[in-house]
C-alpha cells in the first residue's frame, strides 16, 4: 500500500455511505430523543429472559476453516457440517478470488490459504474459477511457504510441510520457573493457554495426509519473512531455536515424557465448565488436538466436553455454518446496561434489574492465571464470556462495576465492592492496567519465532485504563494515589497528535473516544491541554459525511489513523468524547445528525465493517450488538445534556 491508496479508497467508499445517508433520510428523520427511545426499545426487545445480552461475534473464515481441519483430523467431520461451512467461506471471498481478516479488508495470504484447503475437504475443484483465483493469489504471493507459522502447523498434521521447517516448540518449557525468561506465564494468557497445547502437537509431529495434494498453492520462489525486532534479537533468537532443533532430534525420554505429561495436565486444570479453554476458539481447537495426540479418546469426558461445546458457539442460518472465536454476553450486557441507564432508563427498571441479577451471578469468585503474579490479591471481578473463571479481565470488570453501582438490586454492592479491590489490585507497576495480567510486558516473548501472527503479551493500554479509570472515579476514588497514577500514565501515552492508539477496538478513534471521558470523570477539566488536544484530533477527523470511522489498517498503516467509512459504533465513540469534553457546536450536532440519518426504522443501525480488535494488526472483531449500544449512550447523553 503506497501513502496515497487510502484517501483513494476511502473517497470511494465514504460516496456509497453518502448515497445510503439519502436513501434513510428520505424515509424519514426521527429528532435525536426519538432516536434514542427507537434505540433503546430496539435493545430491550434482544434481552434473554435470563437477563443477558449477547450479539454476534463475529471474525474471518479461518475459525471455520480450521474448525473443518480439526474435525478431519479427529475423523468426525460430517457432509453436513461440511457443505454449510463451505457454503459460508464461499460466501465470503472477494470476487478477485482471496479472503480478508475483515470486511472491505485486504486479502490475507493465511486466511486465503486455510479458506481454500477447507473448500478442497469440501470437494470444490482446484479448476473451477473461485479456487483457481485463490491459488492464484496464493502463489503470486509466495505460496505456503510465505503464510504465519499457525497456518503452516496445520499444513504438517496433513502432510503438507515439513515439522523439520517449523519452529521448534518443546513441551518442556512448562517447567521454566515463573522467574526466568520466556516462562509460559510472561505470555499472554490467550496465548500461553495456545502455546502449551502447541509444544505437545510439535513433539508429537503426527500426519495424517489429506486425500488430495496442493502443488497449486507452491509458488516455487524464496520467501524471505522480516519480523519486528531489536537489533541483534533476531539474531540471537535464531540461535536458540537452532539449538533447540538439535534438542528435539534427540530429546531426553525421561524429560520428555514428563513434559508431556505435566503440559496435558495444565490443559486439562484449565478446561471451562462449558467444554471450552478460556472461551476462546485457538486455545480450545489446539487443547482438543494435544489431549487426542496424548491418548485421550473421543469418549473422554473432557474431550467429549470440548467437542460438545463448540455446538454453543455455533451459528446456523441461511447463509450457512460458522463459528464464533469467542462470545461476549458479560460485556454485550454491561454496555447494554450502561446504554439504558444513560437512556433514561430508571435504576430500579425490571429490565435492568434482571440483568443485574444475571451479571451478579457471573462474578469470578476463585483464582486463576492472574494470582501468579497477584498471589496474595483475593479474587472478584468479571470475564468476558458466559464460562471463563480462570481469566476475569479488568476492562470487563470495570464496565461491570460502573453497570451495577447506576442499578438498584440488593445483590450488587458486595460484588462490586470485591470487582473493585480486585481491578485495583491488577494494577500494573507503571500506573496502568493490562487486560488479563499485572505486569505482563516481557516484549521478548514477541521475538520467538513462532510467534508471529498477533499480540503474545499483555502490556497496559490506554483504552483498558482509561475504563478502569472511569469506574473507580464513579466509585469516589479519582482522589485516590491509585486513580492519579493511572491518570499519569494516560496523559503520557497521548499521541502527539492529540489521540490515544486503541488496544482492543479501531483505533485511535476508539482509544481517544475512551480515554477523553475517563480523564474529565478523574477531574481533568475540559480546558486541559490534553483535552482540547483530542477535541482538535476528533474535530480534524470527522468525515464529511458528519460521521467518523477509522479503517483497520490503521494498526499498520499510519496514513489510515482516523481515516475510514463513517460507522455508528466510531461515531458514537467519538460524541461521546466530545460530549464528555463539554463540545456542544456543529461537529457534535453533525455527529448526532450522522447517527439519526441513518438508524434503521427498527431503532438499531448497519455496521458491516469490523470495529473491535483482537490482535492489532492481525486478528479483527465485528461486535454485533456495538452498533446498537454506543449509539444509544451517545444519543442518550446528548438528550440529557440539550434537553433535545
Amino acid at each position: 500500500m503506497t501513502a496515497t491508496e487510502p484517501t483513494g479508497t476511502i473517497a470511494s467508499t465514504e460516496n456509497a455511505s453518502t448515497e445510503n445517508a439519502a436513501s434513510t433520510a428520505s424515509a424519514g428523520t426521527r429528532t435525536p430523543a426519538e432516536a434514542m427511545a427507537a434505540a433503546r426499545d430496539h435493545l430491550l426487545g434482544l434481552q434473554a429472559p435470563e437477563g443477558w445480552w449477547k450479539g454476534e461475534l463475529q471474525t474471518n473464515v479461518t475459525m471455520d476453516a480450521e474448525d473443518l481441519l480439526l474435525r478431519e483430523f479427529l475423523g468426525i467431520r460430517t457432509a453436513d457440517d461440511t457443505r454449510e461451512a463451505a457454503r459460508w467461506i464461499r460466501s465470503q471471498q472477494a470476487p478477485d478470488g482471496t479472503w480478508a481478516n475483515f470486511h472491505d479488508g485486504p486479502p490475507d495470504l493465511s486466511t486465503t490459504v486455510e479458506a481454500y484447503v477447507a473448500l478442497r475437504l469440501a470437494g470444490d475443484e482446484p479448476d473451477a474459477p473461485h479456487m483457481r483465483r485463490a491459488a492464484a493469489f496464493v502463489r503470486g504471493e509466495g505460496g505456503i511457504p510465505a503464510t504465519r507459522v499457525f497456518t503452516r502447523f496445520w499444513l504438517a498434521m496433513f502432510g503438507h510441510w515439513s515439522w523439520d521447517e517449523l519452529p521448534a516448540l518443546p513441551p518442556e518449557m512448562v517447567f521454566l520457573p515463573r522467574w526466568f525468561p520466556l516462562n509460559v506465564y510472561d505470555f499472554a494468557c490467550w496465548a500461553r493457554q495456545t502455546i502449551v497445547p502447541l509444544t505437545v502437537v510439535a513433539a508429537k509431529r503426527p500426519v495424517r495426509p489429506l486425500p488430495f495434494e496442493l502443488e497449486e498453492l507452491r509458488s516455487g520462489r524464496a520467501v524471505r519473512r522480516g519480523r519486528r525486532g531489536l537489533p541483534g534479537w533476531d539474531e540471537a533468537f535464531t540461535a536458540l531455536d537452532r539449538a533447540l532443533r538439535v534438542y528435539e532430534r534427540r530429546p531426553l525420554p525421561g524429560l520428555r515424557k514428563a513434559a508431556l505429561r505435566r503440559a496435558g495436565e495444565w490443559i486439562i486444570a484449565r478446561q471451562e465448565p462449558d467444554g471450552s479453554w478460556g472461551g476462546i476458539q485457538p486455545p480450545w481447537v489446539y487443547s482438543l488436538l494435544a489431549l487426542h495426540l496424548l491418548g485421550h479418546g473421543l469418549d473422554h469426558p473432557v474431550v467429549r466436553r470440548g467437542l460438545d461445546g463448540l455446538e454453543r458457539f455455533t451459528i446456523r442460518d441461511a447463509r450457512g455454518r460458522r463459528l464464533e472465536a469467542c462470545q461476549s454476553p458479560v460485556w454485550d450486557t454491561v454496555l447494554a446496561m450502561n446504554a439504558l441507564v444513560d437512556a433514561g432508563l430508571p435504576a430500579d427498571h425490571p429490565a435492568l434489574e434482571t440483568a443485574a441479577g444475571w451479571v451478579v451471578g457471573e462474578e469470578v469468585q476463585g483464582p486463576g492465571d492472574w494470582s501468579v503474579r497477584r498471589p496474595d490479591l483475593p479474587p472478584g471481578g468479571w470475564a468476558f464470556e458466559f464460562d471463563n473463571d480462570y481469566y476475569p479481565d479488568t476492562d470487563d470488570t470495570a464496565e461491570a462495576v460502573l453497570a451495577l453501582s447506576r442499578v438498584d438490586h440488593p445483590e450488587a454492592e458486595p460484588a462490586v465492592e470485591r470487582g473493585v479491590r480486585w481491578m485495583a489490585g491488577m494494577v500494573s507497576r507503571d500506573g496502568g492496567f493490562g487486560a488479563f495480567d499485572a505486569d505482563n510486558t516481557r516484549a521478548l516473548c514477541r521475538r520467538l519465532p513462532f510467534c508471529d501472527f498477533g499480540e503474545v503479551i499483555d502490556p497496559p493500554s490506554a483504552d483498558v485504563t482509561a475504563h478502569v479509570v472511569e469506574a473507580l472515579s464513579h466509585r469516589g476514588m479519582a482522589d485516590s494515589t491509585l486513580v492519579k497514577r493511572a491518570v499519569v500514565w494516560l496523559l503520557k501515552a497521548q499521541e502527539d497528535d492529540g489521540s490515544w492508539f486503541g488496544r482492543w477496538g479501531a483505533n485511535h478513534v476508539y482509544g481517544t473516544g475512551s480515554v477523553v471521558p475517563a480523564l474529565v470523570a478523574a477531574g481533568v477539566r475540559p480546558g486541559k491541554p490534553a483535552i482540547r488536544r483530542a477535541v482538535r484530533w476528533l474535530e480534524r477527523h470527522q468525515r464529511e459525511d458528519g460521521g467518523w470511522g477509522e479503517d483497520l489498517r490503521s494498526y499498520r498503516d499510519p496514513e489510515w489513523v482516523g481515516h475510514g467509512v463513517s460507522t455508528p459504533s466510531q461515531t458514537a465513540w467519538a460524541l461521546l468524547a466530545l460530549l464528555a469534553a463539554g463540545e456542544r457546536g456543529r461537529t457534535v450536532e453533525r455527529g448526532v445528525r450522522w447517527l439519526t440519518e441513518h438508524q434503521r426504522p427498527d431503532g438499531t443501525w448497519d455496521e458491516e465493517h469490523f470495529t473491535g480488535t483482537g490482535f492489532p494488526g492481525d486478528f479483527y472483531i465485528n461486535y454485533h450488538l456495538y452498533r446498537l449500544v454506543f449509539p444509544l449512550s451517545a444519543l442518550g447523553r446528548y438528550v440529557k445534556e440539550t434537553g433535545s
